[in-house]
């Protein structure tokens, strides 16, 4: 099977990477990013693309299963516009391209609390996002809703803070249903979900992610 992705680069991403390319099953991964990877590996092809002009690259979005987990901070990106250009303008490219080439089977992470009528900005992006990818034609469409994330080495202060928070809660038997999630396993559902090809949509939200990546674990 042949799995192409975007968003290679971030915490999830490259747990992704990984997981593909461990996986038996996958003979070939196309990431598609904006600046080389010092990664090597026989079934990698890595291209790297202006995401500002998907006829350029659109081509190269073919494969059994499509994965996008692409995204920024409001603070990296400098401007609201910036975040939303490359969580919602990039992502939402890449998922035409994946349904104008066929891909059958299409993965998003998503935000656990998106919502595009939110009067927050980053929940109101993902569930305007959200929209937009439903509209398209995929066989398989997958949209994980995680809650806190886990990423090894963050930079996030507020994600350093509710982590230490949850987990200390999480020792005292409380608020299970909010633990922070490790990328890894977000990133091994993720291939699981793909692999699956369930017929139509399924939107999976973060309490039902943390019963899965227990199973699969």
């Amino acid at each position: 099977m042949k799995a192409v992705l975007i968003g290679a680069t971030g915490a999830t991403g490259k747990e992704l990477l990984q997981v593909l390319l461990r996986d038996e099953s996958i003979t070939e991964v196309i990431a598609l990013v904006r600046k080389p990877l010092s990664l090597h590996h026989a079934k990698l092809q890595v291209q790297v693309i202006n995401f500002d002009n998907p006829r350029q690259w659109q081509d190269l979005v073919r494969g059994d299963m499509a994965f996008s987990c692409l995204g920024t901070t409001l603070k990296a990106a400098g401007s609201k516009e910036a975040q939303y250009k490359v969580d919602y303008e990039y992502q939402l490219a890449f998922a035409r391209a994946a349904s104008l080439n066929a891909v059958p089977a299409f993965v998003l992470v998503s935000a656990g609390m998106a919502n595009p009528k939110s009067l927050v900005f980053y929940s109101r992006m993902k569930g305007e996002l959200e929209q937009a990818i439903l509209a398209l034609s995929f066989e398989s469409l997958t949209l994980l809703r995680p809650g806190l994330l886990s990423r090894p080495g963050t930079d996030r202060a507020g994600e350093k803070i509710s982590e230490s928070v949850l987990h200390f809660f999480n020792k005292l038997g409380l608020l299970k249903k909010l633990e922070p999630l490790p990328v890894h396993k977000l990133a091994m559902l993720m291939l699981h979900y793909g692999r699956q090809k369930h017929r139509g949509v399924q939107v999976i939200e973060s309490k039902q992610i943390l019963s899965k990546v227990k199973l699969l674990s």
